[in-house]
């Protein structure tokens, strides 16, 4: 019974009468809103508001752009662009949901290794920026831009020699799908050179979900520190740095907030060094998860209430395919909780040891195991908090027929 108080401090939204509050409304309101369950609901307050203190954080002169992978729907991107500087894009559905928000091909890049022809020829068509996964990826750029007459926008996605240490995923060090080793980037901007390419600059990722800033200011100075070397072979100034993202968000009871002081002033600092030895360079950091997850909510609605040798269940008619990453089962090694709470008695009222599963045949649809939840009966609305990234477009929805959950922008 000890998860309660260590899960609450995880609760980012107003609680009012013992009732989470998201958008300024109860969630059962929402849930009349949107006409059934499941549903995922985010706030737009709680994105504008992340995307403030950020930049209250971060120094002048950093660019925030928004990874759209982390949640694509276009009223949640729409909003989105107009808080941050660019969008960076993983596919060719997720680049027109991009272009379709109004913010310019210049502001917009492509990373994700195998893009495919039709890929590539929105990107070049579209004018935004291509960030290189490999020599081939390069060649086929080239001639693409050769049929359609237009100089392809590139920089070089570089895979480092080193990795975001405490990662959820490391993203660079070692052998990687991702981006061009760093011994090898130097031949290729060299053929950047002798094409008819506009250069654009480097795109140096090396891990998400990161909780501790000692990690993070590793690897930005790593970063820095390689770009600078890198950019001696480039064929033009680089007009952009991209240098990844990296900030985590805590899900689990046990994590720390990541504190942004010492990371804000370590970038202070490299910043005035990368003017003195890059000059105008844009330094970009890529976001997605950090701006987006703890905005979200997905919620689903008891339909059953039974007990099994001992274990108390509530059955929902969410689960697995709705929110993969809560049922643990994306990325997970040791199944954990996520927040729960029961929508009309958050922290109050009584309390029971419950666990909520969703109506799969599987042993893997568990959405809380052996949870502390306010008391809740068939009828009741189930509320799995952190969740606005990967969470709606990283889940099987079509596994074993079930209707497919709604999102909305509250």
């Amino acid at each position: 019974m000890s998860e309660r108080p260590t899960h609450a401090a995880l609760i980012q939204f107003p609680v009012v009468d013992d009732q989470l509050i998201v958008g300024g409304m109860t969630v059962a309101q929402i849930a009349t809103q949107v006409g059934r369950t499941p549903f995922y609901a985010y706030d737009r307050e709680a994105m504008s508001r992340r995307l403030r203190e950020l930049r209250e954080a971060l120094p002048d002169g950093i660019s925030i752009h928004y990874a759209i992978k982390a949640n694509p729907m276009p009223a949640v991107v729409d909003h989105m662009a107009g808080l941050v500087d660019g969008l960076d894009v993983a596919s060719l559905g997720e680049l027109r949901i991009a272009l379709d928000s109004g913010t310019p091909a210049a502001e917009i890049s492509f990373a994700g290794p195998g893009k495919g022809e039709l890929e590539l020829q929105g990107a070049v068509a579209a004018g935004i920026t291509l960030n290189l996964e490999s020599p081939g990826e390069l060649e086929r750029a080239l001639r693409i831009g050769e049929v359609l007459g237009i100089a392809p926008r590139v920089a070089v996605r570089v895979n480092p020699d080193f990795e975001l240490k405490s990662s959820g995923m490391k993203m660079g060090g070692g052998p990687k799908p991702f981006g061009i080793d760093a011994e090898a980037v130097p031949t290729v901007l060299e053929r950047i050179r002798n094409s008819g390419a506009h250069f654009r600059g480097l795109h140096i990722f090396s891990g998400s979900q990161n909780l501790r800033p000692d990690s993070l200011i590793e690897a930005q100075d790593a970063t820095f520190e390689l770009a600078y070397r890198l950019a001696d072979a480039a064929p033009t100034a680089l007009e952009m740095l991209n240098i990844g993202g990296g900030f985590g968000i805590p899900y689990f009871p046990g994590e720390q907030r990541l504190d942004l002081g010492p990371v804000s002033a370590n970038l202070e600092e490299r910043l005035a060094e990368c003017r003195d030895r890059l000059g105008d360079t844009e330094v970009v950091i890529e976001l997605g998860r950090y701006l987006v997850a703890e905005a979200g909510i997905y919620v689903c609605q008891v339909v059953d209430k039974k007990t099994s040798r001992g274990v108390t269940y509530l059955v929902t008619n969410g689960g697995l395919h709705h929110h993969l990453a809560a049922s643990g089962n994306f990325g997970q090694i040791i199944r954990k909780n996520y927040p729960v709470v029961t929508a009309r008695r958050v922290h109050a009222g009584p309390r029971e040891l419950v666990s909520v599963v969703g109506p799969l045949c599987t042993p893997l649809d568990i959405l809380a195991d052996k949870m502390e939840l306010g008391a809740a009966e068939v009828g009741d609305l189930v509320v799995v908090m952190q969740s606005g990234a990967y969470g709606y477009t990283a889940s099987p929805h079509l596994f074993l027929g079930h209707p497919a959950p709604l999102q909305v922008l509250v």
